[in-house]
């Protein structure tokens, strides 16, 4: 079995994304072919040279919460930053605070000039993230939409201007705590293009939280406890894949966000793809046997992340290792706002 270790690469700081392309389709494009093992290295907006009319393309359609949130601690004033991961029932959410140290259950923080949104910790859980419950007059979405600011991941020192830049084209159902990246090189033109030339754009939603980003911090991978994410596949979207399965169509995932709900749900129907919504915690690692997903649309992903471990188990680890190697050598740019990776 592989280690953490055997996932690390080396990345020179200067190709981590800052900033995103102005042009979304623009971005680079390295094609990876598991016949072959040849390195194509193309444009994003080329990627419809390798769809066939009747392939599918699996999107997901979640929407990011501006789920930053700046407020001060009632009794002393002092700043406090919650981070939302989750909403876990009714107006109670699981988050990460900052400083963590000065929150202890019944701790009370206050949002906006006007202390508009109240929020009371109620339970400590044993990651060392809280338990908060909102108290607010309105609507809670837009109250954040007002309040908050986009999560962008540690690594992003710049700032974002443009806060529609880190959602896809085609996000619509609120709840993500980060973007499912794959999917933000897509414009409404590009999608277009997919249409006309006879491929299905297939939606499906999965709540991206920030464990998936996380390095995995257990020496062996097979200890590494996965973090659960919420998904839904409509009946419609069930059927298309079915029929498009049946006529011999390929399907492509955008996203490892994409590939964890299509493989969740056919390693609970016995290969099938069936509509379904529930929490998954799948663990994809080499070794792992693809059911569903036939390409995969992906980013360049963190070292000894569970990201790269599922990329490598689409292809295997030597070959995955060896594509990063060339794409540090050529200069792509990395992560959430870098360039793209198919493998067919």
């Amino acid at each position: 079995m592989y280690q953490t270790k055997d996932f690390a690469y080396d990345l020179p700081e200067e190709l981590i994304a800052q900033t995103p392309l102005q042009d979304r389709a623009s971005s680079r494009l390295l094609v990876v072919d598991r016949q072959s093992h040849q390195l194509t290295d193309t444009h994003f907006s080329h990627v419809l040279d390798y769809l066939n009319p009747g392939d599918a393309l699996v999107v997901n359609e979640t929407r990011v919460l501006p789920a930053r949130l700046m407020g001060v601690k009632a009794e002393t004033l002092a700043h406090i930053e919650v981070l939302l991961l989750k909403n876990t029932q009714g107006n109670q959410w699981e988050t990460l605070i900052k400083p963590a140290k000065r929150t202890k259950v019944g701790t009370v923080i206050y949002f906006g000039d006007n202390q508009q949104l109240m929020a009371k910790v109620i339970e400590i859980l044993p990651h060392g993230g809280r338990i908060i419950e909102f108290f607010y007059e309105g609507v809670f979405l837009e109250i954040l939409e007002q309040l908050g600011q986009m999560p962008l991941p540690p690594y992003i020192k710049e700032r974002l201007n443009d806060p529609d830049r880190y959602q896809t084209v085609y996000a619509k159902t609120n709840g993500s705590a980060a973007a499912p990246t794959a999917g933000l090189h897509f414009t409404p033109d590009l999608l277009e293009k997919v249409k006309e030339k006879g491929i299905h754009i297939v939606p499906l939603v999965l709540h991206v939280g920030l464990g998936t980003f996380r390095p995995v911090s257990a020496e062996r991978i097979e200890d590494h406890h996965m973090h659960a994410e919420f998904y839904q596949l409509s009946e419609t979207s069930a059927d298309t894949l079915r029929q498009v399965q049946a006529a011999g169509g390929k399907i492509t995932a955008v996203g490892t966000t994409s590939v964890r709900t299509l493989e969740t749900i056919a390693s609970e129907n016995k290969g099938k793809i069936v509509a379904s919504s529930g929490w998954t915690s799948i663990f994809i690692t080499p070794g792992f046997k693809y059911q569903v997903v036939d390409h995969l649309i992906t980013n360049f992903h963190l070292p000894e992340s569970t990201l790269m471990m599922l990329v490598s188990a689409f292809y295997d680890r030597d070959h995955i290792m060896a594509a990063y190697e060339h794409a540090v050598q050529e200069k792509y740019r990395f992560f959430s706002f870098g360039d793209a990776m198919l493998i067919v």
